[in-house]
């Protein structure tokens, strides 16, 4: 299915294989596209997934995701501020819902849930499922 992850796939090589002006047009195509900013510089691993194409989707430049990551749309994961410095790592078989935040030196461990439209700053435990505004874990998976 072509949609932003594919595009960025094809950036990602482009940059990997030192192919200039390729990678800044595709990621230009992307934004213009499907509203995202999704940076050839990061790493997303394998079987990773945007909902609905990934539309309005941020991924910040240096973040780093795992494997099967479900990403729903609106989602931003980015860098922090002066008083959550840093950019999230991700987990594998993590599931972010719509319009969730991701953001500051933080870890989500693997098979987490983060729900719609949490804002998430605090790491988050393997298997643990969290939602709200700070973020807050309400349980954690058997």
């Amino acid at each position: 299915m072509v949609n932003a992850i594919f595009f960025y796939r094809i950036a990602r090589w482009f940059y990997l294989h030192h192919i200039p002006l390729l990678p800044n047009l595709i990621t230009l195509f992307i934004f213009l596209v499907y509203n995202s900013k999704v940076s050839y510089k990061c790493e997303i691993g394998a079987g990773t997934k945007l909902g609905y194409g990934g539309i309005g989707v941020v991924i910040h430049q240096d973040a780093k995701i795992g494997k099967n990551v479900s990403i729903g749309q609106q989602v931003t994961i980015g860098g922090g501020n002066n008083h959550y410095p840093g950019v999230p790592t991700i987990g594998d078989n993590v599931m972010i819902h719509k319009g969730a935040i991701v953001f500051g030196g933080i870890t989500v461990g693997n098979n987490a849930e983060i729900g719609a439209n949490a804002v998430v700053n605090k790491p988050v435990p393997e298997n643990a499922v969290v939602v709200g505004v700070p973020g807050k874990v309400i349980r954690i998976k058997s």
